[in-house]
């Protein structure tokens, strides 16, 4: 394979992963019509479960002021005022299985953006009325109901999209790209990472109950999880977060009396509304959270499919607390050859400071790209972009909500947040998926692109790319192409991924039967693979 020449084995898998339209093409306007797909020209009726926070973000860049918002549904009648105030006429409801018996005739698709817990059965339900969905990621809490997802956009032909919008980003594209030119030769590792959480894990204790708040509905919240008593944290534990907040810094840095991640009296403190993220029940902690943005190019472009996944394994963490997830660990995913491709490992770290991997003999001076030189794929920093080394989000305007929690801030590295291992070089990505590089800095500098062949986002690369990513979606619904992290593709994607969060709660190489769907040498392990759902939210295909 040259240097530039793309083979035709991943120009095969390039093409399949792009979006592409099927070769049959997608039929009649009649039979997408029929099918509950829009014409073009038409609008969609858009609804969300979820109007607060994230989603209220990818409601607003769904509509675009282009289409209609018919429906809205929060469990939190304060959190959902974000998208009840901004599209007054919508009709508004607390439970979203009222909204879609009441309104579901008047609904063309759902954006949905609940905890993880309950994206499943959300999606589930919204489907199996013909609804198009958007899902924010990752798509599953477990490995289980990422395949039921899978299986079910299947069978009810409807458009999805996952929210992991790097992937709507030309970096990705570029990044697929270049491997499949032959640039860095085969890769056998990845390593990818970022820092520990902003929110609060590795609590000790669950503090007493306190009052729901008026504007919650706690059982619906809770939804599918087991029973358990809503408490807004006490004195002990906001004295837990500020110590956690200044653990690390500096000395003679003041500390952080009032830290950013610390409870306030508009969140509810312990739960909600982004702590469950660290908790197992609810989330898959950064894994989920940031490792399906981190990974993804690794995905694209190493076909990462579970059919090929031999074994996962947590080889470090830092503790085992009893309901929420360890601040620092490391993940080892095995996957087998693939036509074309060698045996690659990929590894996933939480990690306490700095660049968790760089090149042998290089160090992340060396690695940085040198300013000013080399090519430019997307905006530069300051114009939308990331900055080199943050690990973080682009600037947002008043009022925008990030796609996730941002990284904690960690020491100047490399720029990158995920190195592709050569057998001839090495290739960096960072952010979401928004950058793309070779190692070292000097080579990036005089390198040239190979020819752009990999459909682009039907939006400009800016920033995360989140509103691409959406109209991406959008677009499909009205009969275009799939979008690009549809179903088929993030429903495998995540059936891997979150398998690191079932391997924190044991020791040990975990051996995965696809075909099975289930670890060989682990029924503790199984436990996290597929859920015990509360009676009245089973998910049932």
């Amino acid at each position: 394979m040259s240097d530039h020449g793309l083979s035709r084995r991943y120009f095969f898998y390039g093409s399949l992963l792009a979006g592409a339209v099927p070769l049959g093409g997608f039929g009649s306007m009649q039979s997408l019509k029929a099918a509950g797909y829009k014409s073009p020209n038409e609008k969609l009726n858009l609804a969300a479960i979820g109007a607060g926070g994230q989603p209220a973000s990818d409601l607003r860049s769904a509509h675009a002021g282009t289409e209609n918002v018919v429906a809205l549904a929060d469990v939190d009648v304060l959190r959902g005022n974000e998208s009840f105030e901004r599209f007054p006429k919508a009709a508004k409801f607390r439970d979203f299985r009222q909204m879609l018996d009441k309104q579901g005739k008047d609904i063309d698709a759902v954006v949905i953006g609940t905890p993880d817990h309950m994206h499943a059965y959300c999606a589930l339900a919204c489907m199996q009325q013909g609804k198009h969905v958007y899902v924010e990621k990752p798509l599953t809490r477990t490995s289980w109901e990422a395949r039921i997802l899978t299986q079910a956009a299947e069978r009810y032909k409807v458009a999805t999209q996952m929210g992991n919008q790097g992937y709507s980003h030309d970096a990705t594209r570029v990044a697929c790209e270049i491997f499949w030119s032959g640039e860095i030769g085969e890769v056998n590792e990845v390593h990818a990472w970022s820092g520990r959480p902003s929110w609060p894990q590795e609590m000790t204790k669950i503090p007493p109950p306190t009052p729901v708040p008026e504007t919650l509905d706690w059982d619906l919240w809770l939804g599918g999880a087991a029973l358990r008593p809503f408490t807004a944290g006490d004195d002990e534990y906001r004295q837990f977060v500020i110590e956690r907040a200044n653990r690390g810094r500096p000395a003679g840095m003041p500390p952080a009396a009032a830290p950013r991640v610390a409870p306030r009296s508009d969140n509810f403190g312990f739960y909600l509304p982004f702590n469950w993220r660290g908790f197992y029940d609810f989330g898959s902690s950064l894994i989920g959270d940031w490792g399906v943005h981190i990974l993804g190019p690794a995905n694209w472009a190493l076909q990462l499919d579970p059919q090929y996944l031999v074994s996962v394994e947590c080889i470090k963490k830092n503790s085992l607390p009893a309901f929420t997830f360890p601040d620092e660990l490391a993940i080892r995913y095995d996957f087998a050859a693939r036509q074309g491709m060698p045996p690659v490992s990929i590894y996933w770290y939480h990690h306490a400071g700095g660049d968790a991997y760089t090149p042998p003999g290089m160090t992340v001076e060396d690695a940085r790209k040198l300013p000013g030189q080399g090519p430019q794929v997307g905006p530069v920093s300051g114009q939308g972009g990331f900055v080199p080394g943050s690990g973080g989000a682009p600037p947002r305007a008043p009022g925008a909500t990030a796609a996730a929690a941002p990284p904690p801030r960690r020491p100047q590295g490399s720029g990158y947040n995920s190195i592709f291992v050569g057998s001839k070089g090495y290739m960096g990505t960072s952010g979401r998926g928004e950058g793309v590089g070779l190692l070292p800095g000097s080579k990036w500098a005089e390198y040239k692109l190979p020819a752009p062949y990999l459909q682009r986002s039907p939006g400009a690369s800016t920033g995360s790319n989140h509103s691409a990513h959406t109209r991406d979606w959008v677009r499909a619904c009205k009969g275009g192409a799939p979008a690009c992290s549809n179903f088929a593709i993030a429903g495998k994607y995540t059936e891997w991924l979150v398998l690191g969060a079932a391997a924190v709660h044991v020791d040990g190489k975990l051996m995965w039967d696809n075909a099975k769907g289930e670890f060989t040498n682990s029924k503790e392990a199984n436990k996290w693979v597929k859920p015990t759902f509360r009676k009245g939210w089973e998910v049932k295909l």
